[in-house]
């Protein structure tokens, strides 16, 4: 265990290389439910504000969106990873996480001292989807095609309203539900979302905040602490990386792959991972880069 101060004095030249640099932070997993988990991982990111660094937040909702339709009585559907939305789950899916989950995050934001903006991906149409095509999976040794139903694949991210609101020295904090080109929304993963907007903001880093130390071996006893893209791409198509955890590695390889110069995996459920992985050497999760 590292002293208090030996981190303070190995951090000091990663504040100073990262000082002006836009990190894209998805938040996800038991954070969404856990209000005291949350609340660690929102100080954190505003410590990070105030060190000099651009931080945009990205949030799921997929424990919370369980929880509520269990208690609505209804189900839970997922193939691949992706939660199956019909139009009552999409209702369920926006009062979640835009009327919650964001709002409590941008207050959060202004208990710890800065100020957060929220948004979904219509506002300013920061993300344009497309209705997901059926997906091919398969179900107990039979392939089929299953269609997800209001789920979006995205097209475009604007993100000038996020350039505007980080000059401004605002945290956004954006909810993944998108807008069609009809208006119309979708259900969009936020791992996926997260990607995207780090790509198009030019990000530094991309750091995926779950409920795992990292991407794991097979036996899940050794978390690889570096990645190249090269390794994790041979990791998902071994199968070594679990279904759950699929769209985050494929989100932070195809971010890497375009221009995001490293992506972080981490546990968000351990109090300051945070500030461990991104300011001392050895870091707690996994990173992954391009070599």
């Amino acid at each position: 265990m590292m002293k208090r101060e030996d981190v303070l004095i190995e951090a000091l030249p990663y504040i100073q290389q990262f000082h002006g640099k836009t990190f894209v932070i998805k938040l996800g997993g038991h954070a969404m439910v856990d209000p005291v988990v949350l609340e660690n991982a929102i100080r954190d990111a505003v410590l990070l504000h105030y060190v000099g660094i651009r931080v945009v937040l990205v949030h799921g909702g997929g424990p919370e969106i369980s929880e509520k339709m269990k208690a609505l009585g209804k189900e839970s559907v997922f193939v691949g990873g992706l939660r199956v939305t019909d139009q009552e789950t999409l209702e369920i899916a926006q009062m979640v996480l835009v009327g919650k989950i964001n709002s409590g995050i941008v207050s959060l934001i202004a208990k710890c001292g800065a100020r957060g903006v929220g948004l979904s991906g219509s506002g300013g149409n920061l993300i344009i989807a497309k209705k997901m095509e059926p997906q091919r999976v398969n179900v107990k040794g039979v392939e089929k095609e299953v269609d997800l139903g209001h789920v979006g694949e995205i097209e475009i991210i604007d993100p000038a309203i996020l350039n505007t609101l980080l000059e401004q020295n605002y945290i956004p904090v954006i909810s993944p539900i998108a807008i069609d080109r009809s208006g119309g929304s979708l259900n969009i993963n936020a791992d996926t979302a997260a990607g995207d907007i780090a790509v198009a903001l030019k990000a530094f880093k991309l750091i995926n905040m779950t409920d795992v130390d990292g991407v794991m071996d097979a036996k899940r006893t050794q978390v690889f602490h570096k990645l190249t893209v090269d390794e994790a791409n041979v990791m998902l198509k071994s199968g070594v990386i679990g279904e759950g955890m699929i769209p985050k590695v494929t989100s932070v390889i195809r971010a890497v792959e375009n221009g995001v110069q490293f992506a972080h995996i981490i546990n968000g459920n351990v109090e300051h991972n945070l500030i461990l992985e991104i300011f001392t050497r050895d870091g707690v999760g996994t990173m992954i880069s391009v070599k």
